[in-house]
């Protein structure tokens, strides 16, 4: 299936409308570059209706939130619905401020979202009242790991049926689920949590993949977390083949992006239906 899509990728060159953080905006539009998408970076509200309607797909990344955008995310998210275009949602650093909480609870209750992409306390922040986020990172009392995996399946199950979207909950263990069905991601490295910037490169991604993968959106997100996750594999062992640094690493994380091929990664995936 994912092979498919690989290749129908190449063909479509999806344009992928993006409202991300100005952290990684650079960032973002490469990766997407890099798997044969074309990136769209809007965020004024006098556009992005005429931007959402030419494009096959919409990301919303709240990493650098301000008032003027939310209206803005809002209405490109009302008429993507409209439209039928994937939407994937990454809440960066909610639960940290009730500003960034309200927000993404007010953009789940404004726009019907097909994947919410996030760290494990992100994920809690939106599904309950509880905040354990520290910054923009998971709290290490929240992360994944082999003795919670089941109970997280759940909770990622729950919070699927009771939002409509695939929930992909990143880290060193990823976890995608739908309500019905789970995978587990054992892909990654810790080097991909030393730089800034690759939870939005895959949130950027996943609007690439999902603008051809639509008719099976809980696989096609299983695997884009797991590609990325290799691609983070090759990279990090280049820098250390050559004593290389992060800056490096960024440098060859996009480089695998670009150039990776569906034997090599299907041998590389490390992916499990739980």
């Amino acid at each position: 299936m994912f092979e498919n899509i690989l290749n129908e990728i190449k063909i479509r060159n999806p344009l992928v409308h993006c409202i991300t953080n100005y952290v990684t905006v650079n960032d973002c539009a490469n990766a997407i570059l890099a798997v044969n998408g074309r990136p769209i970076m809007a965020d004024d509200i006098n556009e992005v209706e005429d931007i959402t309607t030419i494009c096959n797909s919409l990301v919303i990344n709240i990493g650098t939130l301000n008032e003027r955008t939310i209206f803005s995310m809002i209405k490109a998210g009302k008429i993507a619905n409209q439209l039928n275009h994937p939407i994937i949602f990454d809440p960066v650093g909610a639960g940290a401020s009730r500003f960034r909480t309200d927000t993404a609870k007010k953009l789940l209750k404004n726009v019907r979202f097909n994947v919410i992409r996030g760290n494990i306390s992100e994920i809690k922040a939106l599904a309950t009242n509880m905040s354990t986020t520290q910054g923009v990172d998971a709290n290490i009392n929240d992360i994944v790991t082999k003795d919670n995996i089941n109970e997280v399946i759940k909770f990622a199950k729950n919070f699927s049926q009771k939002t409509g979207a695939i929930i992909a909950i990143t880290g060193a263990i990823d976890i995608i689920a739908s309500k019905d069905k789970a995978y587990a991601i054992y892909n990654g490295c810790e080097t991909m949590s030393k730089i800034t910037g690759t939870g939005c490169m895959l949130t950027s991604i996943l609007g690439a993949f999902l603008a051809v993968g639509q008719s099976s959106p809980l696989e096609t997100t299983a695997y884009t977390v797991a590609l990325m996750g290799y691609c983070g594999e090759i990279a990090s062992q280049k820098i250390r083949d050559r004593d290389e640094g992060t800056s490096s690493f960024r440098t060859y994380l996009i480089d695998a992006l670009s150039t990776v091929k569906y034997n090599t990664f299907k041998a590389g995936v490390k992916i499990e239906v739980i």
